[in-house]
């Protein structure tokens, strides 16, 4: 009598409110295609689309330079996915057709031309190539965006008031970066042979996210939940620079601009890492993040186990709930089950965890894997009425 399992008592956005307050909700919440390191593929949604039965007319791809699908609401629904992605779309769009039956709708700007090896092409604002049966484009990061800031913010933040009003979808603001450039190899050795010109772009950066978070939340601050920032802070061994490089010349203005989103917003912040960063996640918690995405537990050092003993109370782990490299891409339906519930296992208790695979799902994985991954994490999401005991009143207020 009384056990809770299996019965939902929350809708999605107060489920995962109540997940990052690091209460215990009705169920552990579920995300798919939130923001574009959570997604998918659009080469894996359509065929994970057509497994369904489902139609693939209007597979979407928000996000060119990874060929991202849009997740659309008869696949939240059928998979109990409680996040959405905040996007106004574009201006203009067209058909673009891959190879074989893959149709995308993709940004009417984006002109991918196949050069005589096969290869398609885009060239723009930099240039960048997806290889002959290629899933993705490498090269430079492109913008395809067709609209200026104000008109975008404009037409996002009307976007933002649909799914506020007309869903219970939780969702977050895209996308800021976190001063630090991992990527740029220029910037990493500029962090020991040149730290003023760090501090120096750092400030500048920051000047700018504060001016523009103004505009968001005068705008969106009241539709959606999270703020997201992104810096990839690790490689698949560690940190790509020290903790204390990354606590003098980063840190503050992360700091800064973490406490600025949380005096002037009820929004939380919603932090983008790839790789080994256990060793920088008590700078990131003493910044003010909130929610840590992917965890990338296939990484050195971050063991699922010891991340949730030792961070789990101070920070929301939002992801690392299916190893994509060799058990997704590559494993059988029951592995990946099984990977999923061990997983589940590590992160879940207490609350403040919402789930997610590590990272994107890329464009070869069968459908069967992703289905038996969504599906067992809705078998595994449900909490019982101890694990509400256990946190005192179990069922806390979010003021909605």
């Amino acid at each position: 009598m009384g056990d809770m399992r299996n019965r939902e008592t929350m809708t999605s956005r107060q489920r995962v409110m109540v997940t990052v307050n690091h209460d215990v909700p009705d169920r552990m919440p579920i995300d798919l295609g939130m923001h574009y390191a959570s997604g998918i593929s659009a080469f894996a949604y359509h065929d994970l689309r057509e497994y369904l039965g489902l139609s693939t007319e209007n597979v979407v791809v928000p996000e060119m330079n990874q060929v991202m699908g849009k997740v659309d609401d008869d696949i939240l629904g059928m998979f109990h996915i409680d996040c959405t992605l905040l996007t106004p779309g574009y201006r203009t769009t067209k058909r673009w057709n891959p190879r074989g039956n893959y149709q995308f709708i993709i940004p009417g700007n984006a002109n991918p031309v196949l050069n005589e090896k096969g290869d398609w092409i885009i060239e723009g604002n930099g240039s960048m190539r997806m290889p002959v049966g290629g899933y993705f484009f490498d090269g430079d990061w492109m913008s395809f965006d067709d609209r200026d800031r104000a008109e975008q913010l404009e037409i996002t933040a009307r976007e933002a008031e649909r799914i506020y009003k007309d869903t219970d979808y939780y969702t977050t603001f895209l996308q800021y970066g976190a001063f630090f450039n991992g990527s740029d190899v220029e910037f990493l050795c500029r962090l020991i042979t040149d730290p003023k010109s760090i501090e120096r772009e750092n400030e500048a950066i920051l000047t700018y996210m504060i001016d523009d978070l103004g505009n968001v939340f005068d705008k969106i601050g009241q539709y959606a939940q999270a703020i997201q920032l992104a810096s990839d802070l690790g490689a698949q061994n560690g940190p790509l620079c020290s903790p204390s490089l990354f606590d003098e010349l980063c840190l503050p203005y992360l700091a800064r601009v973490c406490r600025f989103i949380h005096e002037n917003s009820d929004m939380k912040v919603n932090m983008h890492s790839c790789g080994s960063i256990r060793p920088l996640i008590p700078s990131l918690i003493e910044a003010g993040i909130d929610i840590l995405n992917p965890v990338q537990i296939s990484a050195r050092d971050m063991d699922p186990y010891d991340l949730k003993r030792d961070f789990g109370d101070a920070i929301t782990f939002w992801g690392g709930g299916c190893n994509t490299q060799g058990i997704l891409d590559s494993g059988t339906p029951g592995e990946v089950r099984e990977n999923v519930r061990e997983l589940i296992k590590a992160f879940k208790p207490n609350g403040g965890y919402v789930f997610n695979q590590v990272q994107n799902i890329m464009g070869n994985v069968r459908p069967e894997n992703i289905v038996a991954m969504l599906e067992t994490a809705y078998e595994e999401s449900f909490y019982s009425w101890r694990d509400h005991d256990q946190q005192g009143e179990g069922n806390p207020g979010v003021d909605l």
